[in-house]
C-alpha cells in the first residue's frame, strides 16, 4: 500500500468516526428536543397564565369578579380560538413553540439547539474528511448523498435559527429524521471510499448533485411544515366547531405550541416557490451533464423521467396556489405528492430500478 493509499484509508476511517461521533450527538438532541415537548405541555393553569402575558394561542376571554370588599378572585375562562374571520382564513395566533412557554422547556430546547450545533460541526467533519479520503466531491454513492443531504438540511434549520425566525418547532422532526437517515447510511448504504467511473469525472458532478442536494434538503423543511400544516389545520377546525368532535388532551398538548396553520402553509409555499428554481436548473445541469458523458441531452432515462415528475409535481402547486388560489388542505396533498415524487427518485430509482444512473451501485 502506498503512503497516499494509507493516508486516504485513515481520512475515511477518521469520517466514520465523525459521522458516528455525530449520531450520538444527534441522539443527545433528540432526547433534549422531547425533553423540551414534555416539559412545555403547559397544564390549564399555565394557559391560564400564558393568556394574561400574551402567550397564549389564542386571544383569551378574562372574567374578573371580585368575591369581597378589599379582595378579589380572577375566574379566568380556558383560551378561544378565534373563528374565521372571512371565508377560508382564521384569526389565529401562533402558539409559543415547543417550550409551551415554560422556563424549563425553553431549557431544554436551548440544550438541544447546542448539542444539534455540535452534531452538526462533527457531521460538516465527517462529510468533509470523506471528500479528502477520495480527493472529489463526497457525493458520488447513495452513502455519500445521504449524509451530506442530512448536513444541508441541519444547515438550513441553523441558518433559520441565526436569522431568529419562530423554527424551533422543526428541531424534534429534524433531529430524528437526520439520525433515521443516517442510521440507514451507515447500515445499508455504506460503500468504502473509493474512486467513481469516468463518466463521473467532470465539474457537473460539483454543480448538479450539489444543486440536487441543496433543493431536496430545502425541499424537506418545506414538507415537514406541510405535514405539520395538516394536523395544525385540523385542529384549528375543531376547535372552531363546538358540535363536533373535539380534540384530545394530547393534541391540544403539542398542535396548540405550533405556528397556526397559516403560518405553516404560507412558510412551506415560501420554501417551495424559493427552491424550485435551483431543482430546475438541477434538471438542467444533468441534461447538459448527459450530452457531455453520453452525448444526449435526454433519454428518460428512470432518474430522468421521476426528475422531471418530481419538477412537474411542484410546478402543478406553485401553478395551483397562483392562479387557482389553492390554498390549505388541497396545495398541502399536492406538495406531499410533489416531495414523495423526490423520495422515490432517490431511494426507489436508486435501489430498485437499473438505468443508466445505476453506476455507482448504493
Amino acid at each position: 500500500m502506498t503512503l497516499a493509499a494509507a493516508a486516504n484509508e485513515t481520512l475515511a476511517h477518521q469520517s466514520n468516526v465523525l459521522v458516528y461521533s455525530a449520531m450520538a450527538v444527534y441522539t443527545l438532541a433528540f432526547l433534549a428536543h422531547m425533553a423540551e415537548w414534555v416539559f412545555g405541555s403547559r397544564s390549564k393553569v399555565g394557559r391560564t397564565a400564558a393568556a394574561l402575558t400574551g402567550e397564549a394561542a389564542a386571544p383569551a376571554a378574562v372574567t374578573v369578579q371580585k368575591a369581597q370588599q378589599g379582595g378579589g378572585t380572577a375566574v379566568l375562562e380556558r383560551p378561544k380560538i378565534v373563528t374565521r374571520s372571512v371565508s377560508g382564513s382564521r384569526d389565529v395566533p401562533d402558539g409559543p413553540g415547543a417550550h409551551g412557554g415554560t422556563e424549563k422547556g425553553d431549557l431544554y430546547g436551548r440544550i438541544a439547539i447546542s448539542l444539534t450545533v455540535l452534531a452538526w460541526a462533527l457531521h460538516v467533519g465527517g462529510v468533509i474528511t470523506r471528500a479528502l479520503s477520495v480527493q472529489r466531491a463526497p457525493w458520488g454513492n447513495m452513502y455519500e448523498f445521504s449524509t451530506t443531504f442530512a448536513a444541508v438540511a441541519v444547515s438550513f434549520y441553523l441558518v433559520l435559527l441565526v436569522l431568529k425566525k419562530n423554527v424551533r418547532w422543526i428541531g424534534l422532526p429534524l433531529v430524528t429524521t437526520v439520525l433515521l437517515d443516517l442510521g440507514l447510511a451507515v447500515s445499508v448504504l455504506y460503500t468504502a471510499s473509493d474512486q467513481l467511473v469516468p463518466a463521473l469525472h467532470s465539474y457537473w458532478l460539483w454543480i448538479h448533485v450539489s444543486c440536487a442536494i441543496i433543493s431536496g434538503a430545502a425541499l424537506y423543511i418545506g414538507a415537514v411544515a406541510t405535514l405539520l400544516f395538516l394536523f395544525r389545520d385540523r385542529y384549528e377546525d375543531k376547535l372552531t366547531d363546538p358540535d363536533g368532535p373535539q380534540p384530545g388532551a394530547f393534541a391540544v398538548s403539542v398542535l396548540e405550541r405550533l405556528p397556526s396553520a397559516a403560518s405553516l402553509d404560507k412558510f412551506a409555499y415560501r420554501i417551495n416557490a424559493i427552491v424550485f428554481p435551483l431543482w430546475t436548473f438541477t434538471i438542467i445541469a444533468g441534461a447538459i451533464w448527459a450530452e457531455a458523458a453520453w452525448g444526449r441531452y435526454w433519454g428518460w432515462d428512470p432518474k430522468e423521467v421521476w426528475a422531471f415528475i418530481t419538477w412537474v409535481g411542484y410546478a402543478c402547486y406553485l401553478h395551483a396556489r397562483a392562479t387557482v388560489g389553492w390554498k390549505g388542505r388541497k396545495a398541502a396533498v399536492l406538495g406531499l405528492i410533489a416531495f414523495a415524487c423526490y423520495l422515490f427518485n432517490y431511494y426507489g430509482v436508486n435501489i430498485f430500478v437499473t438505468g443508466l444512473h445505476s453506476y455507482a451501485g448504493v
